[in-house]
């Protein structure tokens, strides 16, 4: 999918991934929120992580905060099913309202550009490097700056996770420039 010309590309904003619908999603239309990315699976023993991930976007969506959840297969095979079966389990097994997108490789060559950017060791996270298993999440400021990583064993509604979704939900949405080009410097 091409990127727009208007503006340089972002590692996360100029992206367009596909959802559980097939839909073409444009990252862009998420700038200015803070983001909750979550590499998710239907059969893992964190699977129940859904409820506490619907839990903060039900509390916490009106703030700016955004959940996104990307199904992967890359851990014990642990998400099988067709987009069209992980909607329907999200859906009936969790009241699932997030963003769910399609099926994503997350570590490996064949490894999404935005999961090689949220691992990569250039976001000055201590915690760099490749995806260990289902349901880390990765917390990105509404600047687009990936700010905090938690591995699959710290629950989404930790008081570490919480705590610094409502930091970055504090700080002030970015202004949008609206200076002519011209006059820029």
């Amino acid at each position: 999918m091409a990127e727009d010309k208007a503006e340089p590309k972002h590692p996360i904003y100029g992206q367009k991934m596909k959802s559980l619908t097939g839909k073409a999603i444009n990252l862009k239309d998420y700038r200015g929120k803070v983001l909750l990315i979550v590499n998710t699976a239907s059969q893992c023993g964190a699977t129940p992580q859904y409820d506490t991930l619907q839990v903060l976007h039900e509390a916490l969506s009106k703030r700016g905060l955004a959940v996104m959840g990307f199904p992967c297969n890359q851990f014990g095979e642990q998400e099988p099913g067709t987009e069209k079966e992980i909607a329907t389990f999200c859906k009936k097994n969790y009241g699932v309202e997030f963003p769910m997108f399609g099926k994503v490789d997350v570590n490996g060559k064949k490894a999404t550009p935005l999961f090689k950017h949220l691992t990569s060791a250039k976001n000055g996270l201590k915690d760099a490097g490749p995806v260990e298993w289902n349901f880390e999440k990765f917390l990105v400021s509404r600047e687009g700056k990936v700010v905090a990583r938690f591995r699959t064993s710290v629950e989404p509604d930790s008081d570490e996770v919480v705590d610094a979704i409502v930091a970055e939900l504090k700080k002030e949405a970015p202004k949008k420039d609206v200076t002519p080009k011209t006059d820029r410097k």
